[in-house]
């Protein structure tokens, strides 16, 4: 278990992400509320290997969505700076080119770039070099995000955490990564659905078709959770 979820309607920063990347960064966002673009900025980190920050345009494709649709009251985290993009965002990141979710739980590495950044939010894509590396199994790599949980967890209780199925994979010779994703995915899946549901688009949302689906395990107070 990865710990008691709550999806809470009003938190509209989370399900505006969700949404975003559910409908494969092709939603149309609703006018952020006078009331959330007032609020205090979010901390947002995108914790990955290099899907995630070498360059990892989608960050900047995201970023300026919600910019544009009116949430303004965001701030993108991370130890990493931005590796251009070619257009204006907020590109601090965690996503580290070439990690392994299991060698970032044996090096302890997440708990100083959690102090560092102190994130509400964290969006971890991990898992695509466990695959390919071909040494770990599914229930391995699934321990380690279990770890990785449990660390964002001590570091701030009510963290919201989106965990992604890792985006599909089938390169010339590794005769195993495609179903090595396919296994893993799926692991996820299970693990992610005796804590919690996936998240819904919002009411100005449509339904998603995506390969790739984020999941919330986010709970408050809860201290047992649980690329290249």
């Amino acid at each position: 278990m990865w710990g008691r979820p709550i999806i809470r309607a009003g938190t509209a920063m989370l399900a505006v992400i969700l949404g975003v990347f559910a409908a494969g960064a092709l939603a149309v966002l609703a006018p952020a509320p006078p009331s959330i673009a007032a609020s205090a900025p979010v901390k947002i980190m995108p914790l990955g290997d290099s899907i995630t920050g070498s360059p990892g345009c989608w960050r900047a494709l995201l970023w300026n969505m919600l910019q544009n649709a009116g949430y303004t009251n965001i701030h993108f985290v991370g130890t990493l700076p931005p590796q251009g993009c070619g257009i204006p965002y907020d590109g601090n990141n965690e996503g580290h080119g070439g990690a392994l979710a299991t060698g970032i739980v044996s090096q302890n590495l997440l708990p100083g770039w959690l102090a560092a950044t102190n994130p509400d939010i964290v969006m971890m894509h991990l898992g695509t070099n466990d695959v390919w590396n071909g040494s770990f199994t599914t229930a391995q790599i699934l321990a380690a995000y279990t770890t990785l949980v449990q660390q964002m967890r001590a570091n701030n209780p009510s963290m919201k955490i989106l965990v992604a199925q890792i985006i599909p994979m089938n390169p010339s010779g590794c005769s195993y990564c495609a179903q090595g994703v396919v296994n893993l995915d799926a692991a996820i899946r299970k693990e992610s659905s005796t804590s919690t549901r996936p998240s819904r688009p919002g009411p100005h949302h449509s339904p998603p078709r995506s390969r790739r689906s984020w999941w919330s395990i986010s709970g408050r107070g809860s201290t047992t959770p649980p690329t290249r």
